[in-house]
């Protein structure tokens, strides 16, 4: 253990970040097995009450655990995260492990190779110690799955984690360690992040290459702290020709995350154009923050959303009509063996025109047109993450209703199709001590940007509560 930032407390070995662990085991004050095997007695206490892990490995995270620490001891890494424990999200393929997609009507079969981000972070030495839990086919922002176990909010067990990250999120708040890897095609990492209180990147699209790539689609770092997020970002931003959708290689400098806020413009978005009303909670928590920037010399002023009702009735039957290509493809009995909600949702896909479909995919392109028009004044957005400040742990969705399955990501979807750059940081805490989100999104490309406000609100927004601690049995 290490002291933390309060004098005289300590900090377990589990609860430390990527950034701490590397220097710590370069200081040789401890190494990877120490902290595998503390990692791995703190899961054993909290997953029988969360329920984050899907095809968990210790045996073979501790034999990589004594590879790196050999390594360490000869100073000899294998690369910059040698030695950190990662969790990678259930559909994000690694070597040997089937990719059930969070749904029981997938079959099992074996990922033939690691995908280009979980590729990257075990060549930089990281141990993949498990994989993560999802909803099914990844469509909702829940930790409900036919196939993995319901997955429960650390915060409060009886709340949803979110997702559809969700076991990535849930297990980055209870202290799985420092690196977790999620996606995001409409907030599935910022959303989860929002309700677990942790940091989470969606890149701009390209940013970091994946396979299969899809409009909208990106894997994004969830972690504690900005600059672990940045750091998996140096390791994941590497080319990798699977992916026809990537950016060309770019020499960002992921470690200079230092934003002078002076003189910044920055548009405070609080009705995003649609969807689901916003709580005064997390009105409130967004409203500090923006008034925390503008204390330290940025520009603040009122951006309109730029989503439409039109926009996301459309986009939805776009998403609808894809899912049910995909689950067309099975007999009924088998279709039966998914969520319900998500059968309901999806079968509607059947009714659609082809006119219909083409309409809904255009609606993509107006979304990427609004974003261009946004940030041609401005150089930040900061908005809610989420409309709601909770929802209960069974729920598919805040409002839990399959013909408005998409009310709650007004905030998060645009920045997908528009392929700009968007952070999720704890902004605050409800009277409960429930974590709050605060979005800050960017430019196109300016990843490094995004990273730099949000350290720089890591030291606006003040002290942040205890992380959650394991429940009494």
């Amino acid at each position: 253990m290490v002291e933390d930032e309060k004098p005289g407390a300590v900090s377990a070995l589990h609860d430390l970040a990527a950034t701490d662990l590397i220097a710590g085991f370069r200081a040789r004050q401890f190494s990877p097995s120490e902290v595998i095997d503390d990692l791995f007695a703190h899961v054993a206490r909290w997953e029988p009450h969360i329920k984050a892990l899907y095809a968990f490995d210790p045996e073979g995270a501790r034999a990589a655990a004594r590879a790196s620490t050999e390594r360490w001891q000869r100073s000899e890494p294998a690369g910059p995260l040698d030695g950190v424990p990662v969790t990678i999200k259930d559909n994000i393929p690694t070597k040997g492990v089937p990719v059930p997609l969070g749904t029981a009507i997938t079959p099992l079969v074996p990922a033939e190779a690691d995908s280009p981000p979980a590729a990257r972070l075990r060549e930089a030495g990281a141990i993949i110690f498990s994989k993560t839990t999802m909803p099914d086919l990844g469509m909702l922002s829940s930790g409900l799955s036919s196939f993995h176990p319901l997955t429960r909010n650390p915060w409060d067990l009886t709340k949803n984690p979110g997702g559809s990250s969700a076991g990535a999120a849930a297990g980055c708040a209870a202290g799985y360690g420092p690196l977790h890897l999620g996606t995001d095609i409409g907030g599935s990492v910022r959303l989860p992040a929002t309700w677990c209180g942790i940091v989470a990147l969606k890149p701009s699209l390209g940013r970091v290459p994946i396979d299969p790539p899809y409009v909208g689609r990106v894997v994004g770092p969830m972690t504690r702290t900005v600059d672990d997020a940045a750091l998996m970002m140096s390791v994941m931003a590497k080319p990798d020709r699977r992916d026809g959708m990537s950016l060309p290689p770019n020499d960002i400098h992921w470690k200079t995350l230092d934003k002078p806020l002076r003189k910044l413009r920055i548009g405070l978005m609080l009705d995003a154009g649609a969807g689901q009303a916003l709580e005064n909670g997390v009105r409130d928590i967004v409203v500090r923050a923006a008034k925390l920037f503008e204390s330290a010399g940025a520009t603040v002023s009122e951006a309109k959303g730029i989503l439409t009702h039109e926009m996301l009735d459309g986009l939805d039957k776009f998403w609808r009509a894809r899912a049910w290509d995909d689950l067309s493809k099975f007999t009924p009995d088998e279709r039966n063996k998914i969520l319900p909600y998500i059968l309901k949702w999806a079968e509607a896909g059947a009714r659609l025109s082809g006119l219909d479909v083409i309409r809904g995919f255009n609606t993509t392109m107006a979304m990427r047109s609004g974003a261009a028009k946004l940030f041609a004044d401005l150089d930040y957005v900061i908005s809610p993450v989420a409309p709601v400040v909770k929802f209960d742990a069974e729920l598919a969705a805040p409002l839990n209703d399959p013909e408005r399955p998409f009310e709650h990501i007004a905030y998060t979807v645009p920045w997908n199709m528009a392929e700009n750059p968007a952070l999720s940081i704890n902004g605050g805490y409800d009277a409960a001590g429930f974590p709050i989100g605060v979005q800050i999104i960017g430019r196109r490309f300016d990843d490094i940007g995004v990273l730099g406000m949000g350290k720089a609100f890591e030291g606006l927004r003040g002290p942040q509560r205890p992380w959650p601690s394991v429940p009494d049995s």
